[in-house]
């Protein structure tokens, strides 16, 4: 199995929660404005930049290793792009949990 196809289902996975949070808030009558896309894509980009770091640096000690095999070849660094999946994922799904797990009150 190469990295790609199991961000694949992550990703998926996250769409998934995501427009699921959607159609809740839609129903619960609250909107999902500009500026929550705002300050998410902020997070992404804040949260890429930390992962571009790390990866890095825990690739280049040799703590984490890849079979070349299993990587599409693009990298940033030296980190491979699907490392960045799993960050991406992760500011999909911590707010439509939030939505999902929420009461529906407005505040």
């Amino acid at each position: 199995m190469t990295y790609a196809l199991l961000n694949t289902v992550f990703l998926g996975i996250a769409l998934w929660f995501m427009v699921i949070a959607y159609v809740v808030s839609a129903r619960r009558g609250v909107e999902v404005g500009r500026k929550l896309y705002k300050v998410l894509g902020l997070t992404l980009a804040v949260m890429l930049i930390t992962t571009a770091i790390f990866d890095n640096v825990i690739i280049g000690v040799g703590l984490v290793a890849y079979d070349p095999s299993t990587l599409l070849g693009a990298y940033i660094g030296i980190a491979p792009i699907e490392d960045f999946a799993y960050t991406l994922a992760g500011v999909m799904i911590l707010p439509a949990l939030w939505i999902l797990l929420g009461t529906g009150k407005k505040r």
